[in-house]
């Protein structure tokens, strides 16, 4: 037993799961290496077999990635894994991780497969994973509501074919933390051979006790949690890394505990993640939430005057955030500009960085003080525009009460600038049937339209969330502006571009199993 915990982010494969969390490939290896500069030790690229965009990121990931472990998952079976094999193949250190229902009612409505077989099929697949990969993981869909005897079975064949990872997830978030510790202690005890494998836990957060059965497994001997960021993922999503991270960085009295995450990395990979996703951060979500080191109550205001920790237990520093030492407005040149952003952990191109300091010059002009979360929100922004084929270029609206509410819009799509004059019911509407008349999209339908202000203030930005649907599947994107309509018109094509990446298609039978596990 050792004290140190393997990291394994899930965030480009169990997280973008979610619906409307899909990322197109240059998103997908700007998410990567972030992962690798937070210092995560083995980061779950996605499934290769699952549609060749899958399997290119995987694969691109491999070749950009230094330091983690780049993993592809797979279903038991000899497609699948030959999939994976050859996407990681260029990985410095690669996994491969395969997985198979073992509960009563998986192998019974799911698989249709009785116990023998499954036995049989976990041999098979890790044997064959061995000829790709000396790393294999190797889990139990479903292992929390697996028969403890059937599970030391499985547990010992996988581990006996060549696993040297075994998962026991809590694939539907049902197990609470004592007894999801309790099958852990079990197969400690009872597997002849677990000492030649790393135990992993991988929790579900139906029941919101994703973070609690992921340290109660730790505490039970298990080595290797599987977690997202902001907990992304499947129905109620993941256990959430950076809650799993700071837990054990400040309670090292209950949670003796060493990894090997750059926790002061962890605001901006947040932050980066949600304006990717368009997945807003929640404001009272733990660590990265807006509110998580706000204090508005008088006693407690009171209390933080005199003395930080008797309301908070963890410093806003120590995840990222920083009181600002350069006061930001239109003034501030483009020097000062890179060294705020280095500060913040950016490190822009020249084109990029003049790109990005033309748009905060023209905040500047309309926003007094510019704070750390606009210039955040401009670049992630920026970030998210740069390699799309249609980009915003310019808005003119007409509204108010006497109508017609009009919108003038110019974009650039695939290179070339076009224009459109359309009326509607609003100033969005208008802005929306613009972009229509200029990228037609007649089977896609607006399902969410989500405005909030970044900072407080009249003068505040906008950050808009924009959900768009096509024959089922779903994108979410975000556009962040002083001008809540010019925000809406970045936030639409945003999510127009991510639409028409995923409409690679994908393998039915694949993407069935893709919750796993």
């Amino acid at each position: 037993m050792t004290d140190r915990i393997i990291i394994f982010d899930t965030t480009l494969r169990d997280g973008e799961q979610s619906p409307g969390c899909s990322m197109n490939l240059e998103e997908k290896l700007r998410m990567a290496r972030l992962l690798d500069e937070l210092g995560v030790d083995v980061i779950e690229a996605g499934f290769p077999v699952a549609s060749p965009g899958d399997f290119e990121a995987v694969n691109e990931i491999a070749k950009t990635v230094k330091n983690a472990v780049v993993c592809g998952l797979s279903r038991a079976t000899k497609g699948d894994i030959e999939a994976s094999g050859n996407a990681i193949k260029p990985a410095q250190r690669k996994r491969i991780h395969t997985f198979i229902s073992t509960s009563p009612l998986h192998m019974k409505y799911k698989l249709q497969m009785p116990p023998e077989r499954v036995l049989e099929a976990i041999r098979e697949s890790v044997t064959f994973a061995r000829n790709f990969t000396d790393d294999v993981e190797w889990s139990a869909e479903d292992g929390s509501r697996t028969e403890d005897d059937f599970l030391c079975q499985a547990v010992e064949t996988a581990i006996r074919a060549g696993a040297t990872t075994i998962n026991i997830p809590d694939t539907v978030g049902y197990a609470v933390p004592e007894e999801y510790a309790a099958k852990f202690e079990m197969l400690r005890a009872r597997v002849p051979d677990m000492d030649k494998a790393v135990l992993s836990v991988h929790c579900h957060n139906d029941l919101g006790l994703a973070v609690a059965n992921s340290l109660a497994g730790v505490k039970a001997g298990a080595r290797q949690v599987e977690c997202t960021i902001n907990g992304i993922g499947e129905r109620a999503g993941n256990a959430a890394l950076e809650e799993v991270i700071m837990a054990i960085r400040t309670r090292p009295d209950l949670l003796p505990y060493a990894n090997n995450i750059d926790t002061t990395k962890i605001t901006k990979i947040s932050r980066a993640l949600s304006v990717i996703t368009g997945f807003a951060v929640q404001p009272n979500k733990a660590i990265v939430g807006a509110n998580a080191f706000a204090h508005e109550s008088g006693i407690h205001q009171d209390g933080m005057l005199k003395h930080k920790q008797t309301y908070e237990i963890m410093t806003p520093e120590s995840v990222g955030l920083s009181e600002s030492k350069i006061v930001m407005g239109k003034h501030s040149g483009r020097h000062a500009f890179r060294k705020k952003l280095e500060e913040l952990g950016y490190e822009l191109g020249d084109n990029a960085l003049q790109d990005a300091f033309a748009r905060f010059k023209a905040l500047a002009d309309k926003k007094k003080d510019i704070v750390e979360d606009d210039l955040i929100a401009l670049v992630e922004d920026e970030a998210v525009a740069e390699h799309q084929p249609v980009q915003f270029m310019a808005l003119q609206v007409q509204a108010g009460t006497k109508g017609p509410q009009v919108a003038e819009l110019t974009l650039r799509v695939n290179g070339e600038e076009k224009h459109a004059r359309v009326e509607g019911n609003g100033p969005v509407d208008a802005i929306f049937g613009a972009i229509r008349a200029i990228v037609p999209h007649p089977d896609v339908y607006l399902k969410l339209y989500q405005v909030h202000a970044i900072t407080g203030g009249t003068d505040a930005q906008a950050e808009v969330t924009v959900r768009l649907e096509e024959h089922g599947k779903t994108v979410s994107a975000q556009g962040a502006d002083a001008d809540t309509l010019v925000a809406s018109a970045r936030a639409y094509v945003h999510a127009l571009c991510k639409l028409d990446a995923k409409r690679t298609q994908v393998n039915p039978q694949a993407a069935m199993a893709a919750g796993a596990p």
